[in-house]
């Protein structure tokens, strides 16, 4: 008896320090988000991507606390601290690694939506978002909620698949993104004759310091999904890495050699193969992520030039939004077991997963960045734009001029 107990503490200690490293890998990924959008970003507006990222996250963290996590999961943690430190305390650990996961939308939302954005209406919005409309779907896929996931089980023989969130929380936070875009409208000066002048990026080391923390970071984002020791698996880790590979390679070659591309396209393929990572062969993994690079390049170019009030800075929605559904259809095909997949998966229930997840976030964005625009508005002055968001928010800029 004191054997099995002891084996059964040290496994629940166990799960909690497995899932504690994940929850504090995707925190770090957080400064990803931070350097890639001051390194894209023009000079003036580098404090203010810094103080979005920091803030939102705090706001998330709040908003999901509270109201978030008990829509998604029907959880709270109103008891006791000895109540919540059963098991290790495992329950608060994973709502930290989920939380970090919900602090991700605002995180992309700010890359689309930079340099022209006041700072509070923004920061309300995202407490709407991670409170209530990021949850709703999470819960719908990762809860099993108003028997969606059961339906599609029922009529196409397999519940939608989306292990580590290519739709849940990137294609989610890209349309959402893309909703907050279309509202706010271009920066000034962006397009003359109808045609799109370039606002170079400020800093591109570090732009690529982000890219390469979130790179990192991104294995505790995959492999972690597990949620328990358990559960980890060597191919999620492969798979994420041939993904992103693919996604550099990709992009080199249709990107031109340019560096913004080239440092956003393992970013592309790591965003596409969230879904189907536990399920592919690696060689499916590489062709997911190389087929992100190229959505990434190809739409990100059309959207720039072809469509004015699209200005996405960092081109979260062809990034994450766009390239996030194709994970979970790329899950539907390469995940078959005739692929060499692992199977279990319906091409038709990744299909319509999908447009669920594309229909909640692109509405609720528009309502939520609709109604705030309405009350308060949400874009800054064309003086207060010119001038850049360091400046007119915050009173500071990047660097001392001496």
């Amino acid at each position: 008896m004191d054997i099995t107990s002891a084996v059964h503490t040290l496994t629940e200690s166990a799960n909690t320090l497995f899932i504690l490293i994940g929850a504090i890998m995707v925190l770090a990924m957080h400064a990803g988000f931070a350097f890639l959008e001051v390194g894209t970003v023009r000079h003036k507006n580098q404090v203010n991507a810094l103080v979005k990222i920091m803030t939102d996250f705090g706001i998330s963290a709040v908003a999901y606390f509270f109201i978030g996590y008990y829509i998604a999961y029907g959880s709270h943690f109103m008891s006791g601290a000895a109540e919540l430190t059963a098991a290790n305390g495992y329950d608060l650990v994973k709502f930290f690694f989920l939380m970090t996961f919900a602090a991700a939308i605002p995180a992309i939302v700010s890359g689309g939506i930079a340099e022209r954005a006041k700072f509070y209406p923004m920061l309300i919005a995202s407490g709407l978002i991670v409170a209530f409309i990021y949850p709703f779907f999470e819960g719908l896929i990762w809860n099993g909620n108003y028997g969606f996931q059961g339906w599609l089980e029922n009529q196409f023989g397999a519940s939608f698949h989306d292990f580590a969130g290519s739709v849940v929380v990137h294609a989610v936070g890209g349309w959402i993104a893309l909703a907050a875009v279309l509202v706010l409208g271009a920066r000034n000066g962006r397009y003359r004759n109808g045609k799109v002048v370039a606002f170079a990026p400020s800093n591109i080391p570090f732009l690529a310091l982000g890219a390469w923390i979130l790179t990192v970071g991104w294995f505790g984002f995959n492999v972690m999904s597990a949620q328990t020791l358990d559960g980890i698996s060597g191919l999620v880790a492969v798979n994420s890495l041939m993904a992103m590979v693919g996604g550099i390679l990709v992009s080199m070659l249709l990107g031109r050699k340019d560096p913004g591309f080239i440092h956003n396209g393992p970013l592309a393929g790591l965003v596409a193969v969230c879904a189907g990572s536990d399920l592919m062969h690696p060689v499916g993994a590489l062709v997911t992520g190389g087929v992100a690079g190229a959505i990434f390049v190809y739409l990100f170019e059309w959207a720039q030039a072809k469509i004015e009030r699209l200005d996405d800075v960092l081109g979260v929605w062809p990034l994450h939004g766009v390239c996030g559904v194709w994970g979970a259809i790329a899950c539907g095909i390469f995940g078959q077991q005739a692929l060499g997949g692992l199977g279990g998966v319906s091409l038709m229930s990744q299909i319509i997963g999908s447009l669920a997840g594309v229909v909640v976030a692109f509405v609720g964005g528009l309502i939520v960045y609709g109604a705030i625009n309405a009350i308060s508005g949400l874009r800054l002055t064309e003086e207060e734009e010119f001038n850049g968001a360091d400046l007119s928010i915050h009173r500071i800029g990047a660097t001392a001029v001496e």
